[in-house]
């Protein structure tokens, strides 16, 4: 058996693991906020389910950029812009930031 092949699946699944259980994470710490009372934490179903479909295009989108590109340096730019993406339409729709009509609801 090949060790290198071995390492490198149990690599590819170590940061896996971390990849969506950190979103998952993520994901459930306004819940728990609200759950202990929190002040300024107010999310509605719709929130969490809009917040739970961006962390799930952003995981998707960090595991094709691992999949597909061989080079880290590649990996680590394209990375980078799915994140700034992210971030950029997680503070639109927090806070409208762009001025579009939707953002803050």
């Amino acid at each position: 058996m090949d060790t290198s092949m071995n390492e490198r699946g149990r690599t590819r699944t170590v940061w896996r693991v971390m990849l969506w259980g950190g979103l998952g994470i993520l994901l459930t710490m306004p819940a728990l906020a609200m759950s202990l009372g929190a002040e300024g934490v107010d999310w509605s179903v719709s929130d969490f389910v809009i917040m739970g479909a961006l962390f799930g295009m952003l995981g998707l989108a960090i595991e094709a950029a691992m999949r597909l590109l061989k080079d880290w340096r590649a990996r680590t730019i394209a990375c980078g812009a799915v994140l700034v993406v992210f971030a950029a339409v997680w503070v639109e729709l927090a806070v409208g930031v762009l001025g579009t009509p939707f953002a803050g609801s």
